[in-house]
């Protein structure tokens, strides 16, 4: 784990993006609420959020970190039958939230995932990357 005992605490944001593309079929029943499963995305959200608030316990190393705020947002791209996800994570702490971000947009679309699996097997998951940091000292 890293040593962050001395640096100062600051306010920082960490935003991380990503795309789950599908079948028309599946993202239709997306977009219409009829996956069997229920409300696909608004159980994505809730399983992305609670995802970034537990990060510690799934990435070993992973300091555990006060999460002062965090939201999920999905954005159906219809010209590409794609979900993108955007997870934006805050806090004031010693060490940035990047992988909290990541990993709330990662469970995010892996419940994408799994809600549709009976529609679409073949949906593909990608492009999961941080978006944008703030604060600390290499995102001032």
């Amino acid at each position: 784990m890293a040593d962050v005992s001395s640096k100062e605490a600051t306010s920082r944001v960490a935003v991380a993006k990503g795309c789950i593309t599908m079948n028309e079929k599946a993202f239709h029943a997306v977009l219409e609420g009829v996956v069997k499963k229920g409300d696909v995305l608004g159980v994505a959200r809730v399983a992305g959020i609670m995802a970034a608030k537990r990060t510690a316990e799934l990435i070993p190393l992973c300091h555990t970190l006060s999460v002062d705020a965090c939201s999920v947002e999905l954005t159906p791209l219809p010209n590409t039958l794609a979900v993108e996800a955007c997870c934006t994570v805050k806090t004031f702490g010693k060490t940035g939230v990047e992988m909290e971000a990541l990993t709330g947009v990662s469970i995010a679309l892996l419940t994408i995932y799994d809600m549709c699996k009976p529609i679409d097997h073949d949906m593909i998951i990608g492009n999961v990357r941080l978006w944008k940091k703030t604060g600390g000292k290499s995102g001032q």
